[in-house]
Formats: structure tokens, sequence, C-alpha cells
């Protein structure tokens, strides 16, 4: 087409009802002359018509529900991936949470040897760790897999785990008592000995 652009958008205002009189007279009597503009003012014509004939088209009513039940399932990795980035201090503190009492049950049932706190003082007779009477000690006592008999005085906390039993005699406690025979006993006493170092 080697007429002027002016033409061309003339044709489109003219088909969009936004032409003057004037414009309108003029795009007519240029079509009367050329008929490469009267080919394309046709074609536009056309166009115009098979899309408006497009309007009165719909969609069935579950034509939405048809096409999203015919996607492929999504797979359950995917899910999972979503989840762990949507809530990543959830995901820290469950890895916490398994990591401390998955150390914690493996240290309960590390072995079942006799271990006692390191004061000096201290006696051992078979799995008994004693306080002798008139004998001092310096801070916590805290026995394991064994038994506790204090005759003297101890000026701290006394702990014993997974023994039999806490004897005491004529002796003197300062601190806390507290006997742990229970995992789940041992696993609250490990957090709250690293909350007491934390703070």
């Amino acid at each position: 087409m080697r007429c002027s652009q002016t033409y061309v958008e003339l044709m489109h205002k003219y088909l969009d009802d936004e032409a003057s009189d004037i414009d309108q007279q003029k795009l007519k009597e240029h079509l009367l002359r050329c008929t490469e503009c009267q080919l394309h003012f046709q074609e536009l014509k056309k166009a115009i018509a098979f899309v408006q004939s497009t309007a009165n088209i719909h969609a069935p009513a579950n034509f939405t529900n048809n096409v999203m039940a015919r996607l492929p399932k999504e797979k359950s990795a995917v899910t999972y991936k979503r989840w762990f980035r949507r809530h990543p201090m959830l995901v820290a503190a469950a890895v916490f949470i398994l990591l401390m009492s998955g150390s914690l049950l493996s240290n309960w049932n590390n072995d079942n040897q006799l271990l006692v706190s390191k004061q000096s003082n201290l006696q051992i007779q078979d799995h008994t760790v004693i306080v002798p009477e008139g004998v001092v000690v310096e801070g916590d006592v805290i026995v394991r897999n064994g038994d506790l008999k204090i005759e003297g005085e101890v000026r701290g906390d006394v702990v014993v785990i997974n023994g039999d039993q806490y004897l005491a005699s004529a002796g003197h406690v300062t601190g806390e008592i507290e006997e742990i025979d229970k995992m789940f006993g041992w696993i609250w006493y490990n957090m709250k000995q690293l909350i007491t170092k934390i703070i």
C-alpha cells in the first residue's frame, strides 16, 4: 500500500466511530480513487466482524474445573519443599529438637558405669558414693548410675541420675536434691543445665 499513513489512521478512526464528518468525507473520496485502500479497508472490516462474532461464544460453566482436573498432580516432594521454604524457623526448631533429643538419648543409653562429679573428699564403695561424716563438700554432687549416701554436709545441689536410691542419714544438703530415673527427666535436667549456662 503506497498511500499515506494518514488514510490508514482515518480507516481506524472510522471503524472505531471516532472520525469527524470531515474525516469521513476525506476517507470516502480517497476510497473511490484508490483500489489498494479499498481492499485494505474491506480486510479491516472483516477482521472487526470476526472479532465481534466471537463475543457470543461462552465457555461451559465447569470449564475451569475441568482444565484444573486435567493438570498433572503436584509431587509431594514439591509440596514439602514449598512448606519448608515458607516456615524456615519451624524447620530449624524441629531439626534442633531432633538432634538434641538424639544426643541426650544416646548419652542416656551410653553406658552403665558409675560417674561422679569431681570432689576429692568423696568415697566410693561398689556403686555407692559416700560423703563421710564430718566432711564438707563445696559445690554440687552429681552421681550417675549409682547410689549416694550423705553422712557429712554438701554445700550445693545433689543430683542422682539413674540411681537406685538416695540415702541420707544424718547429712545436710544446702541446695536442692533431685533424683532422675526416667529418660524425660534426664532430658529436662540437661535442658535446665543448658539454659542456666546460657543465662
